[in-house]
């Protein structure tokens, strides 16, 4: 496969994708529905909606925060949880039940001309702590979420000390083994 089309509007998110896989990268923004469902329905769909409108083999992402107290949620809408209720109240609403335990989940959707799509998935637990830190994605979750073997959020990680606890470079390694599979 020459080139993948990555559908995104985040250009930092594109550049890490650049940075973390071998596979010839183009960047196209494109304006597709917010769904609704499972994160594995969500990116099959939106990769699908894509590839149909590029015609070329292409691939979106979405990233979850699913809390084990809230049966998964807020999963795919962690987004509209952050805007509606901001990091510090959601984080202290869920502590209160006593349950802190989450994970992250980076889901890749792929699909090429004619074919169905697919989904791979890279995901880290941790646990859901009132914010703390300053790096990372501002408006995001990532200073909320301290991973399993880390005494450190995501947001107070340096990217180097990120590596190991990155859902997203966990999704990206299974979708490069993947794509060789294709070739």
């Amino acid at each position: 496969m020459k080139q993948i089309l990555c559908i995104t509007g985040n250009e930092d998110k594109f550049k890490e994708f650049q940075k973390m896989i071998s596979v010839k990268l183009k960047r196209k923004k494109i304006d597709l529905p917010e769904l609704q469902g499972t994160p594995e329905e969500i990116v099959k769909e939106k990769s699908k909606l894509a590839c149909r409108i590029t015609k070329k083999p292409c691939f979106v992402d979405d990233t979850s925060l699913c809390f084990e107290e809230w049966g998964g949620l807020p999963g795919p809408y962690i987004k509209h949880f952050i805007e509606s209720l901001g990091d510090h109240k959601l984080a202290k609403t869920l502590l209160a039940s006593g349950n802190n335990r989450a994970k992250a989940i980076t889901s890749i959707g792929f699909c090429e001309p004619g074919k169905k799509p697919v989904c791979i998935q890279g995901t880290i637990k941790g646990r859901i702590t009132l914010p703390k830190g300053k790096l990372g994605f501002e408006k995001g979750w990532s200073k909320i979420f301290i991973p399993d073997g880390s005494s450190k959020s995501h947001a107070e990680m340096t990217i180097e000390e990120k590596k190991p606890f990155s859902q997203r470079k966990k999704a990206i390694i299974a979708f490069e083994k993947f794509l060789k599979r294709l070739n």
